[in-house]
């Protein structure tokens, strides 16, 4: 499986992105994906889903060292300063494990002063409760705020498609060693009615989400978190590191970016144009 590096460990280049799957339907999908051998696990304390996920891993035959969990806090609608030491804790118990892999902060958020967020995080870290740590729906001047606060953060969770232009964001996270882990990756669907995704995927007998997942995780620091609703779009997501697409492919597709944010929340910073 193709994985990008972060210090001393490695992030799998596509995981199950597990937003909207909740309970036992979440539990058995969550245990279908490590079977089919998804390795990254994206999930948050917003998502509602945590302890679905640490079911998940306790029924599962995949040994804890060798799957990537992702976990969220700090979104917008807690309370402005919550106690992290209890909410990671909370967390690690859902998850029914000792630590997770990533831990970010779910959004920017104005009333949550940065270096207190960051400074707390980093405490969570040190503890080895989290491997590494990182933020998520950071704009590039929030992006720079960050790493001048703490230098060696992994990754800046972000919604990436071929409809939104990332970029300048992109180049700056790899000058700072980020990962960018792709959210909302296919623009919840916009992008499967495309003619030139449809025609390079005709050509590639493959589906358009494919064409879309493969052009993503082929590019240098990017990862992709896709959901899924079935087990057959699971294996679908997963035959997406098998393939290779041309550059005049990937040219394309990038040339396809058109501004559109599919995730735009009150809560959302002022976004790079």
């Amino acid at each position: 499986m193709e994985k990008e590096p972060i210090g001393n460990y490695t992030m799998p280049g596509i995981g199950f992105g597990t937003l909207g799957n909740t309970g036992d339907a979440g539990r058995a999908l969550t245990e279908a994906a490590l079977a089919e051998g998804y390795r990254y696990i994206d999930t948050s304390r917003f998502y509602a889903n945590e302890e679905a996920v640490g079911q998940a891993m306790a029924r599962s035959t995949v040994a804890r060292g060798e799957v990537w969990i992702t976990t969220k806090l700090l979104h917008p609608k807690t309370p402005p300063q919550p106690d992290l030491q209890l909410e990671i804790n909370k967390s690690l118990q859902l998850l029914q494990t000792d630590y997770v892999d990533l831990l970010l902060i779910h959004w920017p958020n104005p009333a949550v002063p940065l270096d207190w967020a960051l400074g707390e995080f980093d405490k969570i870290r040190k503890q080895g409760k989290a491997r590494t740590i990182g933020i998520s729906n950071f704009t590039i001047a929030q992006i720079r705020q960050a790493v001048s606060l703490v230098g060696d953060l992994a990754a800046n969770q972000v919604e990436y498609h071929p409809y939104l232009n990332q970029g300048p964001l992109l180049q700056l996270m790899r000058e700072h060693g980020l990962v960018l882990i792709a959210h909302s990756p296919l623009a919840r669907g916009k992008v499967l009615d495309d003619p030139v995704l449809r025609d390079i995927a005709a050509q590639r007998k493959l589906s358009v989400a494919q064409v879309v997942l493969r052009w993503l995780v082929q590019q240098e620091r990017v990862v992709a978190i896709p959901g899924a609703q079935t087990v057959e779009q699971l294996r679908d997501n997963l035959k997406v590191l098998d393939v290779k697409l041309s550059a005049d492919e990937m040219a394309a597709i990038s040339a396809l970016a058109r501004g559109t944010r599919i995730v735009n929340p009150p809560h959302g910073p002022k976004w790079d144009a």
